[in-house]
């Protein structure tokens, strides 16, 4: 397969690609004062998960993002990065506004939320208009300029999540999920009549699943 052809290819349609795990858990990101960027990301709400220290010269802090399995390390003698060349770090959120809402709650100044109609094309204000996944954004930094992005995600594209898989990081994001669900199946049964599903648990089922692994909804 020439490297034409790899472009815009994903593992799960390439012949022996492999399949064993490699799960992301940390990503470092440089910061020049380690006490203030601890009271930054303490102040969001992150999970402190360890502040080991071992002389003069190392110290290590981990913090975890609410419903995150990947952590972030800083500290001092971690890495060699200048402070704040961490950039376009994502955060996916299942609810733009509410996340920006809750950032700026805590005193995080954050942009306004905006969204990008096609690849390629600059940033309009506002979230996507019809609430596409991937397509509505906002912003922010650390003290040290370490930049972090929102983005908007409640269906994944096809093939980016197992479909023997369903799972949920959080009561928020299964909640939101199952509002959704809850509209969907709404407009079923106007389309049928007005009638009672009385099978809705299994319509529900079938969404959720579908949704995540970004196949065909049922209709």
């Amino acid at each position: 397969m020439t490297d034409t052809q790899l472009r815009g290819t994903t593992t799960a349609n390439i012949p022996g690609a492999r399949t064993v795990d490699l799960k992301l858990e940390v990503v470092v990101i440089p910061v020049a004062d380690v006490e203030r960027a601890k009271r930054f990301y303490g102040g969001l709400g992150w999970r402190l998960d360890a502040d080991f220290v071992k002389g003069d010269a190392f110290r290590v802090v981990q913090f975890t993002p609410p419903g995150s399995p990947c952590s972030i390390h800083f500290g001092k003698g971690v890495t060699s990065a200048e402070p704040g060349s961490a950039q376009r770090m994502y955060l996916v959120v299942s609810d733009i506004e509410a996340a920006r809402a809750d950032l700026v709650n805590r005193g995080v100044d954050v942009s306004d939320v905006f969204h990008r109609a096609a690849i390629g094309e600059g940033p309009s204000s506002g979230p996507d208009p019809e609430r596409r996944s991937y397509n509505s954004f906002a912003t922010f930094s650390d003290p040290d300029g370490n930049g972090w992005m929102l983005q908007e995600i409640t269906a994944r594209l096809p093939g980016r999540v197992d479909a023997d898989n369903t799972t949920f990081t959080s009561v928020a994001e299964l909640a939101a999920t199952l509002r959704r669900a809850a509209s969907a199946h709404g407009e079923h049964e106007k389309r049928n009549g007005g009638k009672h599903d009385e099978n809705w648990p299994d319509w529900y089922a079938e969404y959720i699943v579908q949704e995540q692994a970004g196949k065909p909804l049922p209709s």
